[in-house]
């Protein structure tokens, strides 16, 4: 079998621990329903509601009531958050790393992989 080795490349994360907390969450305006009507909502005030983030949302779905315990982590599925990839959309972790790619897609990473697969780059 043929071996390759990794490319060096530098790469951009943010660690993501609960719903809000990802740099890019509350950089957009958005429009929504207040009161029966329609009205922009800009990006301070869905951080001050705790609104769901813009890139890492609640993590959601119709055949899970979001009280089973996570597979990866044991916490249960409320303090997860789903993002979109190029794949399709992913569960993420409280702990998960949200990695940029090269392309420019964002996708989570487990710790534990993050660690062995990445080291820090000096900033100087």
């Amino acid at each position: 079998m043929a071996q390759f080795r990794k490319k060096p490349v530098v790469i951009e994360v943010s660690r993501w621990f609960k719903n809000g907390d990802h740099p890019l969450d509350y950089s957009e305006t958005h429009d929504g329903f207040e009161n029966g009507e329609m009205r922009r909502f800009p990006p301070e005030e869905r951080k001050a509601k705790e609104w769901e983030g813009d890139i890492v949302r609640y993590y959601r779905n119709p055949d899970d009531s979001g009280t089973r315990a996570c597979q990866h982590c044991t916490k249960t599925m409320h303090h997860h958050g789903w993002i979109d990839t190029l794949e399709g959309g992913h569960i993420v972790c409280p702990d998960d790393w949200i990695i940029k790619g090269v392309k420019g897609e964002l996708y989570p990473c487990r710790d534990d992989i993050f660690r062995a697969t990445y080291d820090p780059v000096d900033a100087s």
